[in-house]
């Protein structure tokens, strides 16, 4: 039996630094949003490594990356490991490039180690599964499951109106055959992603490797309260149909509802919140904000919207304001694949690394991927839990070590034929 070498840790070093000087905001962290010129050169760069480590590279009509490592049979499946390299405003360097470095790299192993894949193996980088150009997170992914349209790239516009059909056709992409980037359930034998936590819970437990059970869903919600604005001297207390007040006890509900879930993964987050006029000494007349509610259970999630409708409902008519809700998007939680989990979890056993079983609060390309082909996802430490920040960290030996894991059921996985 052939042993697998070991990743090196200068080898994700290298690529991780070298990725981060693609940067359109140098010293105020690492921005660099899809199909921008940064992006572009970072495209070349993965792409150049590729093809020095002997991989066919190609890409689809949406840009997504695809580093091949050919197998024995030519009429199975392939095997799928990768990540993103588009980025957040103002970010670290890890979120998405170590899980493409990480590919890269345990390919690398896979063929320098002389071991044979019966599958071929696939490194890939998915287009923008960040949503900070287009405001929609996971295009990559999203097409290959059949969840993006061609209505969808014409009509999704970054800040300066520029659609996303006008920015492939600029960088060259041929939209005619976007009917070609969709995977059928079946096409794909497995995907496994590398990816730094991006929370704090291995760090807490002491544990280096992250087995994902399943991955959380968001639900975007936007909900608006109409009340009067008035002047906030001359109106008594008891006259008022004040929107922000109506508004702070929805969210305060909120979180009632989410810490009484019986699921650990239920979380709700108000994140935006806008008062109209927005002036100290005026009554809000009007008020919105956003709601993201995530759980890997889909049943608890639309539970809580039950809730959710039934309490604005209490609170229009105790207040005498109007509320509407509207649900923005309500995604399905994913599972990972049982095989796979086991897997992961015997190589770390065999290789002594303490793990932690835990569910994904984020969600990522593997959200979409799971629609056509069984998922797993493989975690490693982050920094304080910080992520999507300048002060984004996870050490290059837990991304190495990961690796290690990662190379190993990659190969696994190829050389599993029925």
């Amino acid at each position: 039996m052939i042993n697998l070498k070991n990743a090196l840790a200068d080898n994700i070093r290298r690529d991780i630094e070298a990725l981060s000087n693609f940067n359109q905001t140098p010293g105020a962290g690492i921005t660099r949003l899809v199909f921008t010129d940064e992006e572009i050169e970072a495209r070349k760069y993965i792409k150049f490594r590729m093809n020095e480590i002997g991989l066919v590279v190609r890409e689809d009509a949406i840009g997504n990356i695809f580093g091949k490592l050919k197998g024995s049979h030519d009429k199975s499946s392939p095997v799928w490991t990768g990540s993103h390299i588009d980025t957040v405003l103002n970010a670290g360097q890890f979120d998405g490039m170590a899980g493409v470095v990480a590919g890269i790299e345990a390919v690398r192993l896979i063929k320098e180690s002389g071991c044979s894949n019966k599958r071929d193996i696939e490194v890939v980088v998915f287009t923008s599964e960040e949503p900070a150009r287009f405001g929609k997170g996971c295009l990559g992914s999203r097409a290959l499951a059949g969840e993006l349209t061609l209505n969808d790239i014409k009509n999704l516009k970054d800040d300066l109106g520029q659609s996303l059909e006008d920015v492939l056709l600029q960088r060259g992409y041929n939209i005619n055959e976007f009917n070609k980037v969709k995977k059928e359930l079946g096409e794909v034998h497995s995907f496994v992603e590398l990816h730094i936590e991006q929370g704090a819970v291995l760090e807490d437990t002491g544990s280096k490797i992250g087995i994902v059970t399943a991955i959380s869903a968001p639900t975007d919600i936007r909900v608006t309260v109409n009340g009067v604005q008035q002047h906030a001297g001359a109106t008594p207390m008891h006259m008022r149909k004040d929107t922000l007040t109506a508004s702070s006890e929805i969210i305060l509900e909120l979180e009632k509802m989410a810490r009484a879930s019986k699921n650990i993964s239920t979380v709700v987050t108000v994140g935006m919140i806008d008062a109209f006029p927005g002036a100290s000494n005026v009554i809000p007349g009007k008020t919105s904000f956003s709601i993201d509610l995530r759980s890997t259970d889909f049943e608890e999630k639309c539970k809580i919207i039950n809730s959710l409708n039934q309490y604005t409902g209490y609170i229009s008519s105790l207040r005498n304001v109007g509320i509407t809700t509207e649900i923005i998007c309500n995604e399905k939680p994913e599972k990972a694949d049982t095989y796979i989990i086991d897997a992961i979890k015997n190589s770390c056993i065999e290789k002594n690394i303490k793990y932690n079983i835990m569910h994904s609060g984020a969600y990522h390309d593997s959200m979409f991927v799971a629609h056509f082909a069984p998922l797993g996802m493989i975690f490693v430490p982050s920094k304080n839990g910080i992520s999507h920040n300048i002060e984004e960290w996870t050490d290059y030996e837990d991304i190495a070590l990961g690796t290690d894991i990662l190379s190993e059921i990659l190969l696994n996985l190829s050389n599993k034929i029925k």
